[in-house]
């Protein structure tokens, strides 16, 4: 029984294995930041979560304890990822697209990124 177990913990850490590589290839080799963003808050979260379910895994059927520090872990992890994700996606939009080139609003008439007036960029002193 405990080579099904162990099986089990294997086949978990090479999914995340291969889920990590593919986060961390994509953040190297996607051009733009807007496909970058997919590579952290996909592949690696995934990568990251089939860890914490090895070594939930690994305590409760092999050391026959729960530990709660990994579901704690788990917990920070999908919902911090989302949020860090969110926020990223906000300042590309706001940084790089203008209110008129973004798609219709609808009944708002004004997308929330561009509520407040637009402030000039600050001229870059340092190349002087």
């Amino acid at each position: 029984m405990s080579f099904i177990f162990e099986f089990l913990i294997a086949f978990f850490l090479i999914v995340s294995g291969i889920f990590g590589f593919v986060g961390s290839y994509g953040m190297i080799k996607l051009r733009d930041p807007m496909s970058r963003l997919h590579a952290p808050t996909k592949a690696t979260t995934l990568g990251v979560g089939g860890v914490l379910l090895a070594s939930i895994f690994h305590s409760i059927l092999i050391e026959q304890h729960l530990s709660l520090h990994e579901l704690l872990i788990t917990l920070f992890l999908f919902l911090t990822a989302p949020i860090t994700a969110l926020f990223i996606a906000k300042w590309h939009i706001h940084r790089h697209e203008l209110p008129s080139d973004l798609p219709d609003a609808g009944k708002d008439e004004l997308w929330a990124t561009h509520a407040v007036e637009q402030v000039e960029d600050v001229p870059d002193h340092s190349k002087t």
